[in-house]
C-alpha cells in the first residue's frame, strides 16, 4: 500500500501544474501546453500552476493513441489542481517577484 501512495505521489508531482511552471523552464510549459493545443495565449506566474492545470483541461480532445490517456486526465487535473494551489500559496512571494521581473509565460504558435 505505501508503494502505492509513494508511487502516485511521484506521478502526480512530475506531471504538477506548480512544478510545470516554476521549477522547470518556460520554454518546457509553453512546447507542453502547445503540443495538447491548448487555448491558452500566455500562463501567468501568480498561480502558475492552477492556471496551467485549467489549460491543459481545457484543451481539445487528442485523437489517435493519447486519446484514452487524455480521457482519464479530468480527474488527475482536478487532483493535481488542488497540490498545485497549495504549492502556489507556499510560492507566492516568489511567484509575485517572477510576474513584476519577466511577465508571465508566453505560448507561442
Amino acid at each position: 500500500m505505501k508503494i502505492q501512495v509513494v508511487l502516485l505521489a511521484t506521478l502526480l508531482l512530475a506531471g504538477c501544474g506548480t512544478v510545470q511552471t516554476v521549477v522547470r523552464g518556460d520554454e518546457v510549459a509553453s512546447k507542453s501546453l502547445k503540443e495538447y493545443k491548448s487555448y491558452c495565449g500566455a500562463v501567468p506566474r501568480i498561480y502558475s500552476g492552477v492556471t496551467y492545470d485549467f489549460c491543459m483541461l481545457y484543451a481539445p480532445l487528442q485523437k489517435g493513441r493519447d486519446a484514452q490517456v487524455h480521457d482519464s486526465a479530468p480527474a488527475i487535473v482536478l487532483i493535481d489542481a488542488v497540490i498545485s494551489g497549495a504549492l502556489d500559496t507556499l510560492l507566492l512571494p516568489y511567484t509575485i517577484y517572477r510576474q513584476q521581473a519577466d511577465g508571465s509565460i508566453i505560448i507561442t504558435e
